[in-house]
């Protein structure tokens, strides 16, 4: 407009002739696209490209700011005009650069994350390649087995301990997820034959130590004995290895989270909206840095870590039934409006904690993906007791529970004729006849085979997969 009021009508033609075919091709762009066409963009070749365009219009506007201003001749105003004029374009210059600057920040934030989180294929020649990962990422399969660990790396310890173990199985054309929790004290777990581990551990993970051979032990050990695994740093592979040979899954990839960098993260999104049924209390001594009380309650960061960790007053069983909620309670409320919100916070939160195989190639369809993820149906199963006994584990009952549990996730849910269960994380008590326990001098809880039913210090209702919205109140 400034150039046709200067009467440089071409120009000024021309030019907002171009704004008006660019804004109208935006338009079409972004009522013809929703969020799924948009996760293409992750890739390092489209965010470079993003970021060139983006300044180049922040650059482009800026020179249509100046040009426009000098061709008003701003020369002929009085000095106290051309002082009031020049701060007023100098505001509207930064103003129309703003929103391209952010942009090409973000995705220029965007690429280095993937690039420091995500490995390039073929880095890990545990990972089968990609053939086509636009047309066909997961190699013609309809379902992914994705497994999240939960370190403890915490300063006085030497490596990493794995305390938090689920297999997120999700079905890749619905996005409906099954999450199975492995109890970090599953004892002598097997490995299939193709794994280094089953002919040095034949009847199982340190089978010789009745106290010992636990589920959480076994990244390091993988870690630890590179002439055994047949390199450095097989640790994942060992885990993958063992849960996806006692679940009877193939686990295709594992992202493992630092547990206290998930603090940073939380907090990046603004906290957690999560149902607390009973107190738990938390840090110093014997939970005496504060409480979580029963509610509603919206946690920070560091609330959600000792929700989801703390045992005072409860059990690994308890701790892992908040544990699924936290995960659950993430994937539900990290919104794309939060996410974008504060981006650069998540970005880096994630960078610090995160550790993962799935090749850079596949973050696009990862991230399309999680989308599904977030609108379908989260149900979970825990193999804990009174079902499963973390010492004598009845592994072919475990893969039994694990396929009706997926057969389940396919099916249409039927409407719930009897009043809604219980909304704790760790469900109602089962009144079916089970094997009571007994506590080992390491503090393991096994089972007396023969003996009667023995409640367990947190009941569990873990016949079949239960849904997190109805488990936990999401």
């Amino acid at each position: 407009m400034a150039h046709l009021r200067a009467g440089h009508r071409r120009t000024g033609f021309a030019l907002l002739g171009a704004f008006l075919v660019l804004l109208l091709g935006g338009l079409i762009y972004g009522l013809t696209r929703d969020l799924s066409d948009l996760t293409g963009l992750a890739s390092g070749a489209a965010l470079t490209i993003i970021s060139v365009i983006a300044g180049a219009f922040a650059l482009g506007w800026f020179g249509l700011v100046l040009t426009s201003y000098i061709s008003l001749s701003p020369n002929k105003l009085d000095s106290r005009g051309q002082i009031v004029s020049g701060v007023l374009v100098g505001v509207l210059c930064v103003s129309v650069m703003a929103p391209f600057a952010y942009v090409a920040n973000a995705a220029v934030t965007t690429k280095d994350l993937v690039q420091t989180v995500f490995k390039k294929a073929g880095s890990d020649p545990d990972i089968a390649p990609v053939a086509d990962p636009v047309k066909d990422p997961w190699n013609g399969r309809d379902r992914v087995n994705f497994l999240l660990v939960g370190g403890d790396g915490a300063g006085n310890r030497v490596g990493v301990r794995t305390d938090s173990m689920t297999v997120a199985s999700i079905n890749i054309k619905t996005g409906n997820t099954v999450m199975f929790s492995l109890p970090r004290n599953l004892q002598h777990v097997r490995f299939p034959a193709s794994s280094p581990l089953a002919k040095h551990f034949p009847n199982g993970y340190m089978a010789d130590l009745p106290n010992g051979g636990l589920l959480n032990e076994v990244w390091q050990y993988g870690n630890d004995h590179p002439e055994i695994m047949g390199g450095p740093h097989k640790g994942p592979r060992a885990l993958m290895d063992a849960i996806g040979h006692t679940l009877g899954l193939k686990i295709d990839y594992y992202a493992l989270i630092n547990m206290y960098g998930f603090v940073d993260l939380v907090d990046a999104i603004g906290g957690l909206r999560i149902r607390v049924d009973h107190d738990v209390k938390w840090g110093g001594t014997f939970g005496t840095a504060g409480t979580i009380k029963a509610g509603t309650r919206k946690l920070s960061g560091e609330q959600a870590l000792w929700y989801g960790r703390s045992r005072v007053g409860s059990d690994d069983f308890s701790r892992m039934g908040r544990q699924r909620c936290v995960i659950g309670a993430f994937a539900k409320q990290a919104t794309p409006d939060k996410i974008l919100a504060n981006f650069t916070k998540i970005a880096n939160a994630t960078k610090k904690l995160a550790e993962t195989n799935i090749p850079e190639e596949l973050v696009p369809a990862v991230a399309e993906l999680a989308l599904k993820v977030k609108g379908a149906r989260i149900t979970s199963l825990q193999f804990v007791p009174p079902e499963f006994w973390p010492g004598s584990a009845d592994w072919p009952k475990i893969r039994v529970a694990v396929s009706k549990a997926l057969q389940a996730s396919v099916r249409p849910v039927r409407q719930k004729l009897a009043s809604a269960p219980s909304a704790s994380p760790s469900g109602a008590a089962s009144g079916a006849p089970s094997e009571s326990p007994t506590t080992s001098a390491s503090g393991q809880v096994t089972a007396a085979p023969g003996a009667t039913t023995s409640p367990t210090p947190t009941p569990n209702d873990n016949k079949a997969a239960k849904s997190l919205d109805e488990v936990c109140g999401l």
